[in-house]
């Protein structure tokens, strides 16, 4: 697309930050969803899913047209091997956040009244790890003002840290959630237990890539 090939020329990073923002909307739309089931409107579940769906197929219509336009013969600040990481792992966000979302739709969460509670505190950190992981992307610009060094690469370095214990804070809620189903979910049936446990894999797998991209900015300052 014209659009994408003119915002490298604006900067180099602003089509990573554009894809950014198609995966910000797809996490948006996920949080509704989990309004939604909070406030046991199971009917408008389907429809925010699906809204989801066309959401990441934004996005990966976007990483397409990122990667055919991505300049071979002007110079790069970062390695394009990299470049394509940062992308791919931005991407996988988008995937994953669709994945909670079908997953939802499957069937009603059974039990869902004895582990509420935990399931929202959970999904709450593992949105916060997302966020800040969003936040740091918006930062490189600066990062590029800066050559990589200075203030703001440490600025940076600190977001990264925050990133990874709040990533590590979600991963504890994850725990504790999959200790109480393993204590109280003897009452579910094998398929509902089978659907929180794939549930809860997924959420956690949307934290741990939210810090995997968090760690490749950081990756790219220690190679700079």
């Amino acid at each position: 697309m014209l659009t994408i090939a003119r915002l490298f020329g604006k900067s180099p990073f602003a089509p990573l930050q554009t894809h950014m923002g198609r995966v910000a909307s797809c996490m948006e739309k996920l949080t509704k969803i989990f309004e939604s089931l909070a406030k046991n409107k199971t009917d408008k579940i389907e429809r925010l899913v699906e809204d989801l769906s066309q959401l990441e197929h934004e996005a990966d219509l976007t990483k397409n047209d990122i990667r055919n336009h991505l300049p071979k013969s002007i110079f790069m600040p970062i390695d394009r091997a990299h470049f394509l990481e940062i992308l791919a792992t931005q991407d996988s966000i988008a995937d994953k956040a669709e994945e909670v979302g079908l997953t939802l739709s499957l069937r009603p969460l059974a039990g869902y009244d004895s582990f509420q509670e935990d399931l929202s505190r959970f999904f709450i950190k593992a949105s916060e790890v997302f966020w800040d992981a969003k936040r740091i992307i918006e930062e490189i610009d600066e990062l590029l003002e800066s050559a990589f060094g200075g203030i703001e690469a440490e600025k940076v370095k600190t977001m990264v840290e925050e990133t990874a214990f709040k990533e590590h804070k979600a991963q504890k809620l994850k725990q504790e959630l999959l200790k109480k189903l393993f204590v109280e979910g003897e009452n579910l049936s094998a398929p509902a237990f089978h659907h929180w446990l794939r549930l809860t894999e997924d959420i956690g797998a949307l934290a741990q890539l939210s810090e995997k991209l968090a760690n490749r900015i950081r990756m790219v300052l220690e190679l700079k």
